[in-house]
C-alpha cells in the first residue's frame, strides 16, 4: 500500500486516509442532519407541539430560542473536548462526540408534547438540545483537524473539503426526509411523522462509531507528541546538568489567528443559519407560502453542493485560500438584497432559486475553503482547542443568534425584509474584511508550533 502521507517517522496508507475521510464524512453528516432536522422542526413543527399557547409569530420566535440554546452549549463542548483532543488524541474525542449527538437526537424523537406533559415537554427539549450541542461543539472541528492533518499539503484544500461534504450530506438527508414528511396528512405529520427521522438517526451513529473505533491517530498529532516528549527529555537533561528547574515546552497562545478564524466562521455560519433556518420559517409564516417550497430548495442546493464543495476546495489548492474566501464572502454580501427581493415575489421558482444559490455557492463554498484555511492558521499543539473554540464562538455569535434576531426584527418592523437583508450583508462583510488581515496559508506545514499570524 502506497503511503498517503508521511510526517516525520509517522506514516499512513491511502487506506487510512480513505477510512478517515469516510469517518469524518459520517460524523459531520450526523451533526448537520441533527441540527437541520431540529432547525426545520423548529420552523414548522415545534411551535405547535411544544409551544401551542403562543401567537404563531411568537411561537416561532420561542422555537428558534430553543434552537439557539444548542449553540450556547457548543463553545463549552469545544473547550472541553478540544483540550482533550490536544492532550490525548483526536480519535478518542471523535468516538465520544458521535455518541453524545446520536443518543440526544434519538431521544428528541421520543419526547411527548406539551399536550401530554405540559411545561416538562419544552424543558426536556432544551435539555436534550444542550446535550446535542455539547457533543457537537467538537465534532466538526475534530473531523476537520483529523482530515487536514492526514491530507497531503498540495491536496489539502480538496481533501479537507470532504468534511463539508459530510455537512452537505446531512443537510441533504434531513431536507429530503422533510420533503417526504410534508406529503403526509397534517395530523399524521404533527402526531408521529416528525419523530421518525430523529429516531432513525441512531443508525448512522452506530455505523460511524464502528468506523471510528478502527481509525489510526492523526500523524501530525503523533509527531507533535513525539516532539514534545523529546523537548521534555532535553529539558530534564539540561536541568540535571545545570541544577535549574526544567522549563516546560512552549505552547502557542491565542492571538490574531483565533479572531481571524472566528471572523471567517461568522460569515459562513451566519448566512447558513439565515438561509437554512430563518428563511425556511419566513417562507411559511411571513410569506404564507407552502412549507414544501423551502425544504425542496434546500434539497436541490444540497445536491448541487456535491459539485460546488470539491470545486471550491480544489480552487483553493490552485489559487489560494484567501482569494477564494474573499470572492465567496464578497459574492454573498452583494447577493443578500437580491435574495430578499426574489423572496418578496412569492414566486416559488424565484424563492427557490435564491435559496439554492445562497446555499450551494456562498455557504457551502465558504465552508469548503474554511475546512483547510482555519486548520492552517493554527499551530500544532493546541490546534484542536483553538479551532473548535473559534468555530463555536463564531457560530454562537452568528448562526446561533441569527434566527432569533431575525425573527425579532421581523416582528418589530412588521414583516419588513430590509433588516433581514442587512443581517446577511453584515455577516458576509465580517468574513470579507477578515481576508485582508489573514495570511495566505496554502500548503503550510501543520507540524509547526506557532500560529500562521
Amino acid at each position: 500500500m502506497t503511503a498517503a502521507i508521511q510526517i516525520g517517522a509517522t506514516q499512513r496508507s491511502s487506506k487510512d486516509l480513505i477510512r478517515t475521510a469516510v469517518s469524518g464524512w459520517l460524523g459531520t453528516a450526523m451533526e448537520y442532519m441533527d441540527f437541520q432536522l431540529y432547525s426545520l422542526a423548529a420552523a414548522i413543527i415545534f411551535p405547535k407541539i411544544f409551544f401551542p399557547n403562543f401567537d404563531p409569530v411568537v411561537g416561532l420566535l420561542v422555537a428558534f430560542i430553543t434552537y439557539g440554546v444548542g449553540f450556547l452549549a457548543r463553545p463549552v463542548g469545544a473547550w472541553f473536548f478540544g483540550r482533550m483532543g490536544d492532550r490525548v488524541g483526536r480519535k478518542k474525542v471523535l468516538v465520544i462526540t458521535i455518541m453524545m449527538m446520536g443518543v440526544s437526537t434519538m431521544l428528541i424523537g421520543f419526547l411527548p408534547g406539551y399536550a401530554q406533559i405540559g411545561i416538562a415537554a419544552p424543558i426536556l427539549l432544551v435539555v436534550l438540545r444542550l446535550a446535542q450541542g455539547f457533543g457537537a461543539g467538537a465534532e466538526l472541528s475534530g473531523a476537520s483537524v483529523m482530515l487536514a492533518e492526514y491530507a497531503p499539503p498540495k491536496k489539502r484544500g480538496l481533501i479537507a473539503s470532504f468534511v463539508c461534504l459530510g455537512t452537505n450530506s446531512g443537510t441533504l438527508l434531513a431536507s429530503g426526509l422533510w420533503v417526504l414528511l410534508t406529503l403526509l396528512p397534517e395530523e399524521a405529520l404533527m402526531s408521529w411523522g416528525w419523530r421518525l427521522p430523529f429516531i432513525a438517526s441512531i443508525g448512522i451513529t452506530l455505523y460511524a462509531l464502528w468506523m471510528r473505533r478502527n481509525l489510526k491517530e492523526s500523524p501530525v498529532f503523533e509527531e507533535t507528541r513525539q516532539q514534545m516528549a523529546e523537548e521534555a527529555a532535553e529539558a530534564k537533561l539540561a536541568s540535571a546538568a545545570s541544577g535549574q528547574p526544567a522549563i516546560k515546552a512552549s505552547v502557542a497562545r491565542k492571538g490574531k489567528a483565533f479572531f481571524l478564524a472566528m471572523a471567517l466562521r461568522i460569515g459562513e455560519s451566519g448566512n447558513s443559519a439565515m438561509i437554512q433556518t430563518f428563511l425556511i420559517g419566513y417562507i411559511v409564516t411571513g410569506l404564507k407560502m407552502d412549507k414544501g417550497v423551502g425544504t425542496f430548495a434546500l434539497l436541490i442546493g444540497s445536491i448541487l453542493g456535491f459539485a460546488t464543495v470539491p470545486l471550491a476546495g480544489w480552487l483553493s489548492d490552485k489559487f489560494g485560500r484567501r482569494i477564494m474566501y474573499r470572492a465567496l464572502s464578497g459574492f454573498q454580501m452583494l447577493f443578500a438584497i437580491p435574495t430578499l427581493l426574489m423572496m418578496q415575489s412569492r414566486d416559488p421558482f424565484l424563492v427557490s432559486l435564491a435559496l439554492i444559490i445562497g446555499l450551494s455557492v456562498s455557504v457551502l463554498g465558504m465552508f469548503s475553503v474554511q475546512s483547510a484555511y482555519v486548520n492552517e492558521l493554527f499551530g500544532s499543539r493546541n490546534r484542536y482547542t483553538q479551532l473548535a473554540m473559534a468555530k463555536e464562538i463564531g457560530g454562537v455569535l452568528s448562526g446561533g443568534l441569527a434566527p432569533i434576531i431575525a425573527a425579532g426584527l421581523l416582528a418589530l418592523f412588521t414583516n419588513s425584509w430590509w433588516p433581514v437583508a442587512g443581517m446577511m450583508v453584515l455577516y458576509s462583510a465580517i468574513a470579507f474584511v477578515a481576508t485582508f488581515f489573514a495570511p495566505e496559508t496554502k500548503g503550510r506545514d501543520l507540524t509547526l508550533v506557532e500560529d500562521a499570524v
